[in-house]
């Protein structure tokens, strides 16, 4: 009986587990996973905060979940070392673990850029785990002024989380735009605009240069949640925390005071136990189509790996659920005997700002083949041979998996199937397979 062992418990481990369990039913199966919780929707920690969902429906996978697929869990726990020789996990205990096949979803950890003064600002956190959510539920209320370093998707739900909760948000850009990984420029612009109209406030193309323990010397104005504003001196006597407020000082010379930092900067793929045990690393883990790391029976899934990205052929990290899942899925399966490679590896973010809708997947670099700038917005790109490679649609729902299909498979495509997309390019088999999937309608 074959003893396979998982380290992790997001997207990736779920997906190996199930992949497991569609081939082997009776292997044994030990998670370990550092975060004590039951698996949960990572996405989901902002709604929580803006009080749209609760613990119990963050759950991925139902309380049983471990049970009914014969899982041991060890949660809580940190691995420390894998040895590939002896077939061998260490954890932080010094206890070990012995594996037959292993998969390591270790994810992904905050990437900070530290600044002078950052040491010292008392409440400070990351936005990335069910921790940090909680952090941030304890000690933020309506009081508290929000300063988020980073306008991708984590800062900027993050911020949409906490609007209603806390007297302001600041959210502060190195790049020339938010969103510089998901969206480009003009469409980056929109949706500023809307996060800007409900109340959020940004400082693009600038980076925190310094942090200061002492309030503003200036009588700058600040906007409260109601839309007044008042003096940045009298801001911070209603502070939650009116003798240990701080000022970030950005590069051109601004002050802007807050009490809790959010770093939101981007990630680092976490690649040690497979490094040092002497696997293949680039920035992320080197993996096959099967999921395979260059070390015998050790696979790697989700955010700490790299992909080939469909639409360009290029490896690099993408670190999305879907991708995550299917990458684990794929690993579970040739773990227990049944190859079934995931290689439509594809860039996509669907994600909503205040009731703007944004769906986004593909490269932006090659020509605009369609594009409305209205009520909704879309910008469609195309490549060689007739070939989709990107598309960005905001408030435009008609389609959307259509063009995604088209998008994974490669399909050839014409403006006219771009305004009215259908299935008719597509081959029989593949068509089968889109309406299987999607239920049957189109």
């Amino acid at each position: 009986m074959s003893k396979y062992v998982i380290i992790g418990n997001s997207s990736a481990a779920i997906g190996c587990i199930e992949g497991i369990r569609k081939t082997d039913t009776e292997g044994s199966i030990t998670l370990i996973a550092s975060e004590p919780h039951h698996c949960y929707g990572r996405p989901l920690i902002s709604y929580y905060l803006e009080g749209k969902t609760d613990a119990e429906h963050m759950k991925y996978r139902p309380d049983s979940f471990y049970a009914d697929n014969g899982v041991e869990t060890m949660l809580g726990e940190n691995v420390t070392g894998i040895d590939p020789i002896t077939k061998t996990v260490t954890l932080q205990n010094g206890n070990s673990l012995r594996y037959d096949k292993l998969l390591v979803a270790t994810g992904s950890s905050p990437r900070v850029f530290p600044a002078p003064g950052m040491d010292s600002v008392e409440h400070k956190t990351s936005f990335m785990t069910l921790n940090d959510m909680k952090y941030l539920e304890k000690h933020a209320d309506q009081r508290s002024r929000i300063l988020i370093v980073g306008a991708g998707l984590i800062g900027l739900k993050c911020a949409e989380g906490l609007k209603n909760r806390v007297l302001s948000v600041t959210v502060v850009e190195f790049m020339k735009q938010i969103l510089p990984s998901a969206l480009t420029p003009k469409a980056a612009a929109r949706v500023q605009a809307q996060m800007e109209a409900n109340g959020i406030h940004f400082y693009i193309n600038n980076a925190v240069g310094e942090y200061k323990k002492a309030p503003p010397a200036s009588a700058d104005s600040v906007t409260l949640r109601d839309g007044s504003e008042v003096s940045a001196l009298l801001a911070n006597a209603e502070s939650k925390y009116p003798d240990n407020t701080y000022t970030a000082v950005l590069k051109d010379g601004t002050e802007i005071p807050f009490d809790i930092l959010v770093l939101a900067t981007g990630v680092t793929p976490n690649t040690a136990l497979v490094k040092d045990a002497g696997g293949t690393v680039n920035r992320g883990i080197v993996v096959d189509a099967d999921s395979r790391t260059s070390l015998p029976d050790i696979y790697a899934a989700g955010d700490c790996t790299e992909s080939v990205d469909v639409t360009t052929g290029e490896t690099k990290i993408m670190a999305l659920l879907p991708n995550a899942y299917h990458q684990g899925e794929a690993a579970g399966r040739h773990m227990a005997g049944a190859a079934a490679p995931f290689e439509e590896a594809l860039p996509l973010n669907a994600v909503g700002f205040f009731g703007m809708h944004i769906l986004s997947a593909g490269s932006y670099t090659q020509d605009i083949l369609l594009e409305e700038d209205t009520n909704e917005y879309y910008r469609v790109f195309y490549g060689e041979g007739d070939k989709l490679t990107g598309f960005i649609l905001i408030d435009k729902y008609a389609r959307a998996g259509i063009y995604t299909d088209i998008l994974r498979h490669g399909t050839p495509i014409t403006e006219a199937l771009l305004k009215e997309p259908g299935l008719l390019p597509f081959s029989r088999e593949c068509r089968d397979e889109i309406l299987t999937q999607k239920g049957g309608k189109n």
